[in-house]
């Protein structure tokens, strides 16, 4: 054992390609700088980079081995990250499997709100990680700037305005596809082309039109706004009559998938059965196995309201269209989760045999607040919202996303456009 000559090289190299790469969020909010990159004042990384042990770590070791000096190989590279990550706290499941399934076939994620510097920076990491192929929406001038600015190298990756002289051919001919798809729903010939400098209305119809196979925005406007285009252009997929909204909690016990939290304000029976049918849907593209508790103030008939009975309803529906479906309902939170409890009091149910993954809210209200309460007080990390139902992946991010976040839903987008289109 000791230190030799490659193990310092090895380390100096990576810290200094390190310090070239973007920041992450936390070491910016760590030392309360807004916007870290290499220069005068940041020369190598800090001390609080999490980047510090899952690269230089490895880094070293492999010189250490390639040098003879290491008595003991590594076999498994993947796995020995993935153990210094978990010793930071940064390891988590779920984020594994999106990055690992969107590398195994990366595809084109148009960034509609290029001109932002977190929009940028997340996707020169998805690109250098091949998790996606970012197509740039916005001010070519405003984004190069921006490049400049934050160190970021994005050269070989198309800028499109949809603005620019050079896009009015292609804004007339999706605004003629677009006007036959509204015209009998309020859009005459010219709003139809006019609308189409809008970028998450341009982005949506470059996927429409299959020039890219996903679509992110939202960091910087409302979620109505941003989902309307959405919803005229792509539209639902078969059998789907409305989009819901699904939040991942991140614990260290395992995710918590949370619907419907962003779209449909107060569903019906029929809705709240579609919603925890896409919702389960989508649990299985990560592997696992829905375990579904559609949530109320009242338990298995307690109450007879109206709103107990919209869940009980929607659970009967549910269970006649997907039998073999593990959910169950309608249920109290704290129920839910205390199987022991459960298990006394009501051993019929089929959550007594496994923990609770799967929440169905019963109204908009209720499922917002929970995901807002997890994320801000518990202290939960979070991936959404995930939008479910559409034909092509259309993902909306939540206001004030983190680079972190933004990076994992375009690889939710991938992972979306990896089903739904084919290559």
């Amino acid at each position: 054992t000791g230190i030799n000559e490659a193990m310092k090289l090895a380390a100096v190299r990576a810290l200094a390609s390190l310090t070239k790469e973007p920041v992450p969020d936390m070491v910016n909010m760590a030392y309360g700088e807004k916007n870290l990159s290499f220069g005068p004042q940041y020369i190598i990384p800090k001390p609080l980079d999490p980047r510090l042990l899952t690269r230089v770590a490895p880094a070293v070791a492999k010189a250490a081995i390639e040098s003879g000096l290491a008595r003991q190989p590594i076999l498994d590279w993947d796995k020995y990250e993935q153990e210094l990550s978990a010793r930071l706290g940064l390891d988590n499941y779920i984020v594994r499997v999106l990055n690992n399934t969107a590398r195994k076939d990366p595809r084109r994620v148009v960034f509609a709100e290029a001109d932002n510097a977190k929009v940028l920076k997340a996707a020169q990491i998805v690109k250098d990680e091949g998790i996606a192929h970012p197509i740039l929406l916005g001010n070519e001038k405003r984004i190069r700037q921006l490049m400049v600015e934050n160190n970021i190298d994005l050269r070989d990756v198309p800028i499109i305005d949809p603005r620019s002289d050079e896009m009015t051919e292609k804004r007339i001919h999706f605004g003629e596809l677009f006007f036959e798809k509204r015209k009998r729903r309020g859009f005459n010939i010219y709003e139809a082309k006019k609308i189409m400098r809008d970028r998450n209305y341009f982005g949506c119809m470059m996927v429409e039109t299959g020039e890219a196979d996903a679509l992110i925005s939202g960091l910087t406007r409302n979620y109505p706004d941003t989902i309307r285009p959405a919803l005229e252009i792509i539209g639902m997929e078969e059998g789907v009559k409305k989009a819901a909204g699904m939040y991942i909690i991140l614990r260290p016990q395992g995710p918590l998938f949370l619907a419907d939290t962003t779209v449909n304000l107060n569903p019906t029976a029929e809705e709240l059965a579609d919603i925890t049918m896409l919702t389960a849907k989508e649990v299985r593209q990560f592997n696992i196995e829905p375990r579904i508790a559609m949530l109320s103030y009242s338990n298995f008939g307690s109450s007879h309201t109206p709103e107990a009975m919209l869940v009980r309803n929607a659970l009967e529906i549910v269970k006649e269209k997907e039998p073999e479906l593990i959910v169950d309902g309608e249920i109290q939170a704290s129920l839910a989760f205390n199987k022991e409890v459960l298990k006394d009091s009501y051993p019929f149910s089929p959550l007594i045999d496994g923990d609770v993954n799967t929440l169905i809210f019963p109204n908009l209200s209720s499922g917002n607040i929970a995901y807002n309460l997890l994320m801000e007080v518990g202290g939960f990390e979070v991936i959404g919202p995930v939008l479910l139902g559409l034909k092509k992946p259309v993902h909306i991010l939540q206001l004030g996303s983190s680079v972190r976040q933004i990076c994992s839903m375009v690889a939710v987008a991938v992972m979306d456009a990896q089903v739904k289109c084919k290559s």
